[in-house]
């Protein structure tokens, strides 16, 4: 149950075929964090959602999710209100620590299912659409190209303060 799913291809509205799908670049995110994401879109609604996602690398997960040690995989965000006030004076978001958060998730309740030039980009960028289930998300690199996204079903480690750099 921890290897990874593929959440592209033609059950997910994707027309590329499965050897095509292999050959784009894959982004690995835990169920959990899928769940909360289309959970925070749905009561936010009519309303749109920007979230800063971070990785926890594979091999700090307690079970073997079947990936390279090293292969980030998408497991946690920051609270999107965390910092709007600094953000909103000076115009650059102060409120995410250097060197995290490379990835983004943006829920569009009117559309469109790519991303837009209004959404804040990242090395990736996870979109979702109404009615806010797994078939209306989908991932994007930086240029917009469509990657494939591969949910893993496992819990990231319990982090306690003397994990978080300084």
């Amino acid at each position: 149950m921890n290897e990874p799913r593929d959440r592209s291809g033609p059950d997910a509205g994707d027309t590329r075929t499965e050897t095509d799908s292999d050959d784009r670049q894959s982004i690995h995110v835990t169920s959990a964090l899928l769940d909360v994401l289309l959970d925070m879109s749905e009561a936010a609604e009519p309303d749109p959602v920007s979230v800063v996602l971070t990785s926890t690398p594979a091999g700090a997960f307690d079970a073997d999710i079947g990936l390279d040690g090293d292969a980030p995989v998408l497991s946690h965000f920051y609270l999107p209100e965390a910092g709007r006030s600094v953000t909103a004076v000076f115009g650059l978001d102060l409120s995410t620590p250097a060197g995290r958060g490379r990835a983004r998730f943006h829920a569009h309740p009117q559309g469109p299912r790519g991303p837009t030039k209004r959404d804040d980009f990242a090395a990736a960028v996870l979109v979702a659409v109404p009615p806010w289930d797994r078939a209306a998300l989908r991932a994007y690199d930086r240029s917009g190209n469509q990657l494939t996204l591969r949910e893993v079903d496992a819990v990231p480690p319990e982090e306690t303060l003397e994990d978080v750099p300084s």
